[in-house]
C-alpha cells in the first residue's frame, strides 16, 4: 500500500519532470497568465532573444492592473505613461499568438477573477502568473503561485520551472461561522493570531468543516490572502461544489468523473510539516488597524500595542476602540472581494440606505466585465448608486496606487482589498481592510461599523 500523500504532494509528483539539487524539482507548468504591468516586458524580452512561446494555447494575458475603471474607458490611463503598458502588451500578445482579454473584451477582468470564471484554472493543474495573489486560484484545487517576469519567460519558452519544494501546512477551521462573519474575516483572524510571516516557506492547505461549507468564491477570498500570510501558495481540495462551479465553463472539460479528479485530496493519515486549528465559531467581523494585515482585530475590539510607526501612520493609539473611527472613503473591489457573491451581500446590506455625508469618495469596482454585467442584470448597480457609491468598470483600480488614481491625500478609507501598507492606496492614505459587509456598513455610518448592526 502506498504512503498517504497530501494534495500538494500528488500535484507535485504528477508535474515533476526531474529532481534537482537541494530538494528542488523541475515542474511542468500547465498555464501561464500575464497582465499588462509585466506582460509586455516578458514577451518582448523573449522575442528579442529569439525565443518563441512553446505552447501559445496555454498562455493568457489580460489588461487589469492599470487599466482605467471609469465608465467609457479606452487605452488611456490616469498613470503617467500607463497607456504604453497597454499598447505594448497588446502588440506583444498578438505577435506571440497567445489569448488576450483586451480592454474592451467582454471577458476582461482581474486575472484571478476571470481565470476561474472561464475555467482556465482547473483542479490538479499548475498555474503561474507574475502576481503575488495568484494563490487565489488554489481555491479550485490547483497549484497556483506568483512568479517574476523572468520566470514567466522561462515558463512560456520551456513549459517548466525550477521550484524549491515548499513545506506543507494544514490550517483547519472547525465549527461554523456566525452570522455576519465571512471568509475575509477568517483570513484576517489567521493573520492576527499567527502573524504575517506565519506561512513563510509553506504551501497551505485550508481544510475543515467551515472551509467545506464555503462556496467557491468564498474559498477564493480565503486563499487570496495566503500571500499576506507569506505562504508560497494556498490550496483547497476540490469537491462537488468545485466541479459544479466549473461545469460548462469555456476552458473546462465536459466531464470531471475520471478517477484522476476524484483522487485530488489529501489522503487520510497524510502528514503535514505544521498544523494549525482555528475555531471558526469564535471569529467575529474583523478590521485592520495598522500597516500590516496582521494588525487585525475584531470590529468590537480595541487597538493593541504595536509598532510605533504603525500607530503613528494610522493615527490610532493603543487602547482606542476601533468601532466608530471616522472614515473619509470606501472602496469595494479587488481580487479579494469583487465577485458577484461579494456584491450581492454588500448590496443586500445597503439597499434602501445612503452613505454618510462624511464619505468623500465611495467606489464599487466589479472584478470582471462578466461580474459587472451580471450585477447590472440584477439591479445591484442601481442599489449602489442610489446609496451614493460610484459604479465602475472592472479592474484592479484602487487596490493599489499604480493606476494613477487615488483618494484625497491623508484620507482614511475602509477597503475590501488585501493590503493596508503605508501608501498602498495613495500618498498618506490610511487603509483599514475588512469584508464587503463591513465596508458598506462603515460607509453608511461614516465610521468603522459592525455589519451585524445593519443586517436585516
Amino acid at each position: 500500500m502506498t504512503n498517504p500523500r497530501t494534495l500538494f504532494a500528488k500535484i507535485w509528483d504528477a508535474h515533476r519532470v526531474a529532481d534537482m539539487a537541494a530538494g528542488a524539482g523541475l515542474i511542468a507548468i500547465d498555464r501561464v497568465f500575464l497582465h499588462e504591468r509585466t506582460g509586455a516586458s516578458a514577451l518582448k524580452s523573449m522575442a528579442a532573444a529569439g525565443r518563441l512561446v512553446r505552447d501559445p494555447a496555454r498562455v493568457f494575458a489580460v489588461m487589469d492592473h492599470i487599466v482605467d475603471t471609469r465608465i467609457g474607458r479606452g487605452d488611456q490611463t490616469l498613470m503617467q505613461g500607463g497607456q504604453a503598458f497597454i499598447t505594448e502588451t497588446r502588440e506583444a500578445a498578438l505577435a506571440a499568438g497567445i489569448t488576450l482579454f483586451d480592454v474592451t473584451d467582454p471577458d476582461q477582468g482581474i486575472t484571478h477573477v476571470i481565470s476561474p470564471e472561464l475555467g482556465i484554472v482547473l483542479p490538479g493543474l499548475t498555474l503561474v502568473a507574475p502576481d503575488s495573489h495568484t494563490c487565489t486560484q488554489g481555491a479550485l484545487g490547483a497549484l497556483a503561485w506568483g512568479i517574476g517576469s523572468s520566470e514567466a519567460e522561462h515558463a512560456m519558452a520551456t513549459g517548466v520551472l525550477r521550484l524549491a519544494r515548499p513545506k506543507t501546512m494544514r490550517v483547519t477551521f472547525t465549527g461554523e461561522l456566525s452570522a455576519g462573519v465571512t471568509p475575509k474575516d477568517m483570513a484576517l483572524a489567521l493573520l492576527a493570531t499567527h502573524g504575517a510571516g506565519g506561512g513563510s516557506g509553506f504551501v497551505v492547505e485550508f481544510a475543515g468543516g467551515a472551509v467545506q461549507a464555503l462556496d467557491i468564491e468564498g474559498r477564493m477570498t480565503l486563499c487570496n490572502m495566503a500571500t499576506e500570510f507569506a505562504a508560497m501558495t494556498a490550496i483547497i481540495a476540490p469537491d462537488a461544489k468545485t466541479y459544479d462551479y466549473l461545469a460548462g465553463r469555456r476552458y473546462a472539460p465536459a466531464d470531471f468523473s475520471a478517477a484522476y479528479w476524484q483522487k485530488l485530496h489529501s489522503d487520510e493519515g497524510a502528514t503535514f510539516d505544521r498544523e494549525i486549528v482555528i475555531d471558526a465559531s469564535a471569529i467575529a467581523p474583523m478590521v485592520t488597524w495598522g500597516t500590516s494585515p496582521e494588525h487585525s482585530i475584531a470590529v468590537t475590539g480595541t487597538v493593541p500595542q504595536g509598532p510605533a510607526r504603525a500607530h503613528d501612520y494610522i493615527g490610532l493609539a493603543a487602547g482606542t476602540p476601533i468601532l466608530g473611527t471616522p472614515i473619509d472613503a470606501a472602496f469595494l473591489g479587488s481580487c479579494t472581494n469583487s465577485r458577484l457573491s461579494d456584491l450581492r451581500r454588500a448590496a443586500a446590506l445597503i439597499k434602501g440606505r445612503r452613505i454618510s455625508p462624511a464619505i468623500r469618495k465611495a467606489l464599487v469596482v466589479p472584478g470582471s466585465s462578466a461580474v459587472k454585467r451580471a450585477a447590472e442584470a440584477e439591479g445591484l448597480d442601481k442599489i449602489f448608486t442610489d446609496a451614493g457609491f460610484e459604479w465602475r468598470m472592472s479592474g484592479c483600480s484602487l487596490c493599489f496606487y499604480a493606476g494613477g488614481e487615488g483618494f484625497e491625500p491623508g484620507s482614511r478609507t475602509i477597503s475590501s482589498t488585501n493590503r493596508n501598507f503605508e501608501g498602498r492606496q495613495g500618498p498618506g492614505i490610511r487603509t483599514h481592510i475588512a469584508s464587503p459587509e463591513t465596508v458598506v456598513a462603515s460607509a453608511i455610518a461614516g465610521a468603522i461599523a459592525d455589519p451585524r448592526e445593519y443586517a436585516r
